[in-house]
């Protein structure tokens, strides 16, 4: 009799491996298909971008203060798109963190569960506002009527302007992830500092942020990565302006910025102007690895781990 209930059991395991194997494979393949799509990414870089260094010195590249591709005067100093990138990410990063976070505390610890539940899908629908409206927000309200009274700029387009409509687009993914974090704290942490006498300020600031702190780090990484690789704000409001400056009223040209001028563009395909693309999309896709990988390093030292 334990014979042959071994050997049902055996058989019924096999039936199902046998009927899962079509999914199993199908979720290999789009794994393979992930993993695939990645590599023939970073070849396709790769071989753009080999072919512009045999035109244009690496040390140039990277060492040069002037971007002037598309000029007669021909120069290939990327740093001006570099920091570019790095002060509108940054100064995007200094409006959405501070008020994602408190928005995240806020809706966490002390809104009713009837205001959270409308508040929460009210910030979901503003992260579905496309980014070119953002642009056109940007030029057409930010920078005449804030920035201009403020600081008595002449130019529609600036860095500045640019950067706090990027805040408000990443607004929305900072206090929504931090939000998560903060709710994924346990309910005994809480209890507890309210058990010692701690009031619901001392309690969110000092417990239920820092066991929050790796989601709220995650978040902020998360977020400027998506700042580096935002196109359309840039494009439109920050101006088409190569200007190593860190002054953000000035107008600027980012990374991607300029990928879109040369691809919709009437550069010649072949020539060193259009593979500057490559050497810049390459540049780009080095930048974006680097803070996922320096968010993996956060991570793995500020996670908590409850039981």
């Amino acid at each position: 009799m334990a014979n042959l209930i071994a050997e049902y059991s055996r058989n019924r395991r096999l039936r199902q491996r046998m009927r899962e194997a079509p999914i199993l494979a199908f979720l290999f393949m789009c794994a393979l298909a992930s993993i695939g799509t990645t590599v023939g990414i970073v070849i396709v870089l790769l071989e753009g971008a080999l072919q512009f260094f045999r035109e244009v010195p690496v040390f140039e590249f990277l060492t040069g203060t002037e971007w002037t591709p598309l000029f007669s005067n021909k120069q290939f100093g990327v740093l001006p798109l570099l920091s570019a990138t790095v002060v509108i990410s940054f100064a995007a990063l200094a409006i959405a963190v501070p008020v994602g976070l408190l928005t995240a505390v806020y809706l966490s610890e002390y809104a009713p569960e009837g205001v959270r539940s409308i508040v929460k899908p009210v910030l979901e629908v503003l992260a579905g506002i496309p980014t070119v409206v953002l642009g056109y927000f940007a030029i057409s309200f930010i920078n005449p009527t804030i920035i201009k009274p403020l600081f008595s700029t002449e130019t529609p387009f600036t860095a500045l302007g640019a950067a706090m409509a990027m805040g408000v687009m990443l607004i929305p993914m900072v206090a929504s992830l931090s939000e998560d974090a903060m709710r994924a704290v346990p309910a005994s942490l809480r209890e507890g500092a309210y058990a010692v006498g701690s009031d619901r300020f001392q309690v969110s600031v000092k417990v239920v942020v820092p066991a929050a702190l790796s989601g709220i780090v995650a978040a902020a990484l998360l977020a400027l990565a998506r700042a580096v690789g935002e196109t359309m704000i840039v494009t439109i409001a920050a101006g088409s302006i190569a200007n190593f400056s860190a002054n953000p009223l000035e107008p600027m040209q980012t990374m991607t910025a300029y990928i879109a001028q040369v691809v919709f563009g009437d550069t010649e395909r072949g020539g060193v102007e259009y593979q500057s693309v490559f050497a810049v999309g390459l540049l780009l896709f080095i930048f974006t690895l680097s803070i996922n990988m320096l968010a993996q390093a956060v991570l793995a030292r500020f996670r908590e781990i409850y039981d």
